[in-house]
């Protein structure tokens, strides 16, 4: 797999990215279903890619014990609110 295939971004071009914008804009990410929420902060998760799920359930999950080919991502979550 060749992470310049698979992934969008890199943590360095993020970072430029965010360099170059207004610094007191907020920053969102995508909510549920539709609309934009809040995120925790950013974390690394170790994961697996999975091209074959379905849209919905996301092309990268987390690893599990036993996983063969994984590695580490920086994540951006999305704050869950209770209604």
């Amino acid at each position: 797999m060749s992470k310049k295939e698979v992934f969008h971004s890199t943590v360095g071009q993020l970072v430029e990215v965010l360099k170059s914008l207004p610094q007191y804009l907020p920053v969102l990410t995508s909510g549920y279903e539709n609309g934009f929420e809040n995120f925790y902060p950013p974390g690394v998760v170790k994961v697996k890619h999975e091209p074959e799920n379905a849209y919905y359930d996301g092309e990268f999950q987390v690893a599990e014990d036993g996983d063969e080919v994984t590695f580490d991502a920086v994540v951006l979550r999305r704050v869950v609110r209770d209604e």
